[in-house]
């Protein structure tokens, strides 16, 4: 939250109705429901946090966030290798849990849902949680890492995380580097459901377009990256790219998980031309 993100909340830009406070709330509010990894189910873990958000900030802040953190929260607990511990949380879910994930979308009620063709949250599921993510994986980054075992997570997210993060020095500019390659390769869902394929796909084409300039590296585009901040914020928060965000959070939990970074490395991007 504090890495000055494209078209994100951070401290220094907020939406109209939801601050950088919203989200350090909710960070908080969580903490109940994973403090004891192991003691509930993901789809238990889900719906907790989820109530737990609703009742500190009465928005929804954090629903990608939750989803993708419950299954590798649960993984913690086994002594298998993290990647292959988060594949056996994967098949352990059951109806129930997809029944108490619908609750807590139904709960947060995140902009831009839609309907289904088939399993929607608005009614009961009849399949497991992993199934019922896989019918959703064509159309949502969140439910393909569920249906690919966090492939995307494991292979693109946290390799593009490390990569930058020995490149620059700093968590911030790693994530906000992470961020434009996130933007890059994959139309961001959040952006698709409440504008369509096409403008995501043209948010794709212009994060590609940053990166061609050097993305942070280069003055060039760094002056493009603040453009396209501008134009991630042109329409309210419609083209927030809300669930290159949650991933992104995914992947620093992997990477603290896995030692890749420390709580203590050094945070700041000490620049003048950004955001």
């Amino acid at each position: 939250m504090s890495a000055r993100k494209l078209g994100n909340v951070h401290p220094g830009a907020h939406f109209r109705d939801v601050t950088a406070v919203e989200f350090l709330l909710s960070a908080a509010a969580i903490r109940t429901a994973f403090r004891f990894p192991g003691h509930s189910s993901t789809g238990h873990l889900i719906k907790l946090a989820a109530r737990e958000t609703r009742s500190a900030v009465g928005t929804n802040t954090n629903l990608g966030i939750v989803i993708l953190l419950a299954p590798l929260v649960s993984a913690i607990t086994t002594v298998a290798p993290f990647r292959g511990a988060v594949s056996q949380a994967l098949e352990r879910l059951t109806i129930r849990d997809a029944q108490l994930v619908y609750e807590a979308i139904r709960l947060a009620n995140p902009g831009g849902l839609g309907d289904a063709p088939e399993q929607d949250v608005r009614s009961e599921p009849t399949v497991t949680l992993l199934e019922a993510m896989k019918l959703a994986a064509d159309r949502d980054m969140v439910a393909r890492q569920y249906a690919n075992g966090f492939a995307d997570v494991f292979n693109f997210g946290v390799p593009a995380f490390t990569a930058a993060l020995a490149r620059f020095g700093c968590v911030e500019a790693a994530i906000i580097d992470s961020q434009l390659r996130w933007l890059a390769k994959y139309p961001d869902s959040l952006i698709a459901r409440k504008r369509g394929l096409a403008v995501a796909e043209d948010v794709q084409q212009r994060a590609a377009a940053v990166l061609e300039l050097g993305g942070i590296a280069t003055p060039e585009g760094r002056a493009a990256g603040v453009a396209l901040d501008r134009h991630l914020r042109s329409d309210g928060n419609t083209l927030n790219p809300g669930t290159t965000a949650d991933l992104i959070t995914a992947c620093l939990f992997v990477a603290l998980r896995e030692n890749m970074v420390t709580p203590s490395a050094p945070f700041r991007w000490h620049v003048s031309d950004w955001l």
